[in-house]
C-alpha cells in the first residue's frame, strides 16, 4: 500500500504558522488526502481534505480561514500550510489518503485511509 511520512512540526508561538508536508511513497494523483489530529487526552479530529476531481476542499469550522491544505505539482507531497495557531491546534497531526471514493468517506472513516506516523505541533502562549 502507498506510505506517507509526515514532517515540519515544531514548537511556535501563538500566532505563528507552520507549514506541515505529506510525503507519499506514490503519486498521490487519484488519492483523497485528508488532515487529522489528536492532542493528548482527546479524540481524534479531521482538520481538512481534498478530493481528486473536486477543486473544492472541505475544512472544519475550527481552522476555516486560518489552514489550507495542497498537493505539490507533482502530486507527491500534500501540504497543510497552517497560520494564526492558536494554544487549542496543540496536537499530532497526521496525513492520511485514501483512492478517491468520489464522496467524503475518508472524512467519515478515516480508518480506512493509510496512516503516516505523524508530526507533532506545540502552540505556546
Amino acid at each position: 500500500q502507498v506510505q506517507v511520512v509526515e514532517s515540519g512540526g515544531g514548537l511556535v508561538q501563538s500566532g505563528g504558522s507552520l507549514r506541515l508536508s505529506c510525503a507519499a511513497s506514490v503519486s498521490l494523483d487519484g488519492y483523497d488526502i485528508g488532515w487529522f489530529r489528536q492532542a493528548l487526552g482527546k479524540e481524534r479530529e479531521g482538520v481538512a481534505m481534498m478530493r481528486r476531481g473536486d477543486p473544492a476542499t472541505h475544512s472544519a469550522d475550527f481552522v476555516k480561514g486560518r489552514f489550507t491544505i495542497s498537493v505539490s505539482n507533482d502530486k507527491k507531497t500534500a501540504y497543510l500550510q497552517m497560520n494564526n495557531l492558536k494554544r487549542e491546534d496543540t496536537a499530532l497531526y497526521f496525513c492520511t489518503v485514501e483512492r478517491s471514493s468520489g464522496g467524503m468517506r475518508l472524512w467519515r472513516f478515516p480508518e480506512k485511509g493509510t496512516w503516516g506516523q505523524g508530526t507533532q505541533v506545540s502552540v505556546s502562549a
